[in-house]
């Protein structure tokens, strides 16, 4: 490898690192993953160190931070003017499982997972499921969560598919 390609290789992985940052804050994300080390492992990658480059990561990627675990088969992390606009993580399906502040954990699993940085909406497709193991759960073909405003919508797969949603009763004396 070239002199130069050495000397910028730790841009790209603190840009790459950053850009995963912001998954971590999906669902109330535990506040001190943020501040750990984040270690990614891939099979293959291909990244650009430009301003407007991506940098795909295929097979068995599987990247932790803290409490934080996501499982994919692939995932592109596209940047423009030198920001992170949007994280694609696909597979067989795409894993996440997070500690939350409150001690909960939350795991999602899907086919695509799309997060938009511009709009801080996550985009869950294709049999996707996010549970809250105590508190409940919603599956369905398309869950999409925009962190800003807090709102979950849902839709069905295909002619036949429904969004299903699960609550559970809050325990007996926590109030």
């Amino acid at each position: 490898m070239s002199r130069r390609r050495l000397s910028r290789r730790p841009d790209l992985l603190r840009w790459f690192a950053l850009s995963l940052l912001g998954v971590a804050a999906l669902a109330g994300a535990r506040t001190s993953d943020r501040s750990q080390p984040m270690n990614v492992e891939a099979d293959g990658s291909d990244c650009s160190i430009s301003d407007t480059g991506q940098c795909v990561l295929t097979g068995n990627v599987h990247i932790t931070q803290g409490t934080m675990v996501i499982q994919a088969g692939r995932a592109v992390v596209h940047r423009a003017n030198g920001d992170i606009r949007r994280v694609q993580f696909t597979g067989s399906p795409v894993n996440l499982t997070q500690e939350l502040d409150d001690g909960s954990t939350i795991k999602a699993r899907a086919q695509n997972v799309d997060y938009d940085m511009a709009t801080d909406t996550v985009v869950f497709t294709g049999d996707a499921l996010i549970d809250q193991p105590g508190r409940g759960n919603i599956s369905g073909g398309r869950i999409a969560y925009n962190m800003r405003s807090g709102q979950v919508q849902g839709t069905g797969e295909g002619d036949k598919g429904r969004v299903r949603m699960q609550f559970q009763p809050k325990q007996q004396g926590s109030r």
